[in-house]
């Protein structure tokens, strides 16, 4: 995806100026910045909840403006903050939603379709709550739920908004382990918004800081994760250390 010359407002507010950036291809990719620093919008423009003014957005060569809806949907899945579940359904049900791009009208799920739910319910490690109600689920189970839906729309993109609001760390770690398994085992294109600057560090191959609307910096966490970096776009003092060969973050006070 390649965005050239982005601007947006909410009124007379503007929130994004003339931004431009591609994200690498094949790797994970995370925002990060303050609240109101202009990553969240950037997000819905990426994923067609909001629509660019001025500016293009390219996906394949193609201004997503252009691009059908279902067609869209084949190449880019989104995972959001918060997802709304309608009736009482199964996690297998739910996960095979994710095939409906690929479902004409008055047609029925082929063998191709079953096998790619149960591809991604595998990846996700839900065979055992498969048959289990959505609405009985835990929130790090849930999330997983989510992922799984997404993988079975089988995109080359994956966009994630704050996938690890509302978990406790151990599903925290756990839904980022899952991010960095389907990376790799299959390839995918992964942008993600997150608030947590040493999970970025741990689980990001690029990183995207956004101040007042523009990028501010980007590139691999190892280089792109400085004092002066991350201080300026979270407008507090922050700093670096090094433990067990590692980066973390810490406020200066705390160090």
């Amino acid at each position: 995806m390649e965005i050239k010359h982005v601007n947006f407002s909410y009124g007379k507010q503007q929130v994004i100026h003339d931004l431009s950036i591609s994200f690498p291809r094949g790797k994970i990719t995370t925002l990060l910045g303050s609240n109101g620093c202009g990553k969240t919008t950037l997000f819905k423009l990426c994923t067609r909840e909001l629509t660019t003014r001025r500016g293009l957005i390219k996906l394949d060569g193609k201004n997503i403006k252009d691009i059908k809806r279902k067609e869209f949907a084949k190449k880019v899945a989104i995972v959001h903050q918060q997802n709304r579940i309608t009736g009482d359904i199964t996690v297998r049900e739910l996960v095979s939603y994710g095939r409906n791009p690929y479902i004409g009208f008055m047609q029925r799920y082929t063998e191709e379709d079953y096998k790619e739910v149960d591809r991604a319910i595998a990846l996700c490690e839900l065979e055992e709550i498969s048959h289990k109600k959505v609405l009985s689920l835990s929130g790090g189970q849930l999330q997983r739920v989510w992922l799984a839906l997404a993988i079975a729309q089988n995109t080359d993109i994956l966009f994630l908004d704050e996938p690890t609001t509302y978990l406790d760390i151990k599903y925290q770690i756990e839904i980022l382990k899952l991010v960095r398994k389907l990376n790799q085992e299959l390839g995918t294109t992964i942008v993600m918004v997150l608030h947590d600057i040493n999970q970025s560090l741990e689980y990001s191959d690029y990183i995207v800081g956004m101040y007042q609307g523009r990028i501010e910096f980007q590139g691999p966490p190892i280089d792109t994760i400085k004092e002066e970096n991350i201080s300026k776009i979270y407008d507090t003092n922050l700093i670096v250390e090094t433990f067990k060969n590692r980066k973390i973050v810490l406020p200066k006070e705390a160090g």
